[in-house]
């Protein structure tokens, strides 16, 4: 049967055919359910750690970090490989078996009796990692070049969501002991995977597909390939700093939270789940409204200069209240991140989406080797009781300042930027035409 794509349905060989309204809701249940995983289990990681090394908070900080570089570096060499697999063989098979290997993971990261096989469950998520690449390439395939900014915001209202209800999840699990949050996360993601089996359809047609370039799979060749395309190299430079600044969150929150204001599980979980619905708000709701009015452009810009205000806040909140409003700029900057997305995936063709995505995600696995590394080295050295400087926030400083730099770079980049036209509408004569008609 041969393959067909439009605006209004994708055929899929193995299912009915679908809209892409519905095509995109099966992915964002999908990367949800997976992110409620991750989400649950972040809460109870430092205390995990102190019980299987016997450190205090800060050498736990310094574990962690390793647990995250362990996980990032198996996500940077296999990027590639999954964006190319995605491209030739289609977004379906490679997302359910990434899916299926994942939670089978969580059952050995909860019953992992050492410190050692802890990194080793974390290097094997890393392999099995790649379901958001392939969502990303998914949407990219079910988006025009005017909606893919509001729907690559669907991946952060679906991050928010899930941060929302994963933490508290974990938190009150974590009442049940340490091992409890990784079970409970893998039973989420196989239910993952058994929705995405029985309801996620094939977003790539026959004809978009291509052979597999061997070469393209070595960590590094996608990053040199995109650089080809007008205006891309410096936009992937400032994604790049962005999200080695972002990574100081997932990194040092928990100990930060922990060591500023002596939170528990439960109090860390809850400020994620807050975190989580300024995300959902933002990615879901205001993206849309802020790119309809001011353009791509001034979006990244006015995102990178609240997410900096937000970082810089974080350093000196004296209070959990102080804290707590510092997250509305260091949310609202959100709205940066899916224009330069979208930016970048219209400035490719249809059959390179995934190897775009698979090389964006590469660069991803790269600041999240290097961002733990820098974060939780300077969270450990100022967070020590004998420390010559006591500024836990010394982290949140440094990703203030690569924010920075990220702004720079985007306006330099930006400024011979033109943004799409938007299609017209034209009422025809009543005669000849009773539905309005789009002109390109």
């Amino acid at each position: 049967m041969e393959h067909h794509q439009t605006n209004n349905q994708i055929l899929d060989s193995n299912g009915p055919a679908t809209s892409p309204n519905t095509a995109l809701t099966f992915i964002f249940i999908t990367i949800l359910i997976d992110v409620i995983g991750i989400g649950i289990i972040i809460p109870v990681l430092p205390a995990l750690i102190k019980t299987l090394t016997g450190g205090d908070l800060a050498d736990a900080a310094l574990y962690g970090g390793l647990l995250i570089i362990s996980f990032s570096t198996m996500q940077f060499l296999f990027a590639p490989v999954v964006g190319e697999l995605s491209d030739r063989y289609g977004r379906r098979p490679v997302l359910l078996i990434s899916l299926f290997v994942l939670g089978i993971d969580y059952f050995f990261h909860a019953f992992a009796p050492t410190i050692a096989l802890l990194f080793v469950g974390r290097i094997l998520a890393g392999i099995t990692g790649a379901s958001f690449s392939v969502a990303t390439s998914y949407i990219a395939d079910v988006s025009t070049p005017q909606n893919k900014a509001k729907n690559f915001g669907l991946i952060g209202a679906a991050f928010g969501i899930g941060f929302i209800l994963g933490p508290v999840i974990g938190g009150v699990c974590a009442k049940w002991g340490t091992q409890m949050p990784f079970i409970v996360a893998g039973i989420f993601t196989l239910l993952n995977f058994l929705f995405g089996y029985f309801f996620v359809p094939e977003s790539l047609p026959l004809e978009k597909r291509r052979p597999v370039r061997y070469t393209n799979m070595i960590p590094g060749v996608s990053l040199a390939h995109i650089g080809k395309y007008k205006t891309l190299l410096g936009l992937v430079i400032a994604f790049v700093l962005v999200n080695l600044a972002g990574q100081v969150m997932p990194s040092t929150w928990s100990f930060f939270t922990l060591e500023l204001f002596k939170w528990d599980e439960t109090e860390v979980g809850i400020s994620l789940a807050v975190v989580g619905a300024l995300v959902v708000i933002v990615q879901a709701v205001l993206i849309g409204w802020f790119v309809k009015r001011l353009g791509n452009k001034r979006v990244i810009l006015l995102g990178f200069l609240l997410w900096t205000l937000g970082m810089v806040s974080f350093c000196f909140a004296v209070t959990p209240v102080i804290l707590y409003l510092a997250l509305i700029p260091y949310c609202l900057g959100g709205i940066a991140g899916p224009s330069i997305q979208g930016i970048l995936s219209n400035s490719v063709s249809e059959k390179e989406q995934g190897n775009l995505n698979g090389a964006l995600t590469q660069a991803v696995s790269l600041t999240a080797i290097a961002g733990p590394l820098l974060y939780t080295t300077l969270f450990s050295r100022f967070s020590q009781s004998d420390a010559a400087v006591y500024f836990p926030g010394a982290p949140y400083l440094a990703a203030a300042g690569i924010l920075i730099i990220a702004c720079i770079i985007a306006f330099v980049s930006l400024r011979n930027y033109t943004e799409p036209e938007r299609p017209v509408t034209v009422e025809l004569n009543p005669v000849e035409s009773a539905e309005p008609v789009e002109v390109n």
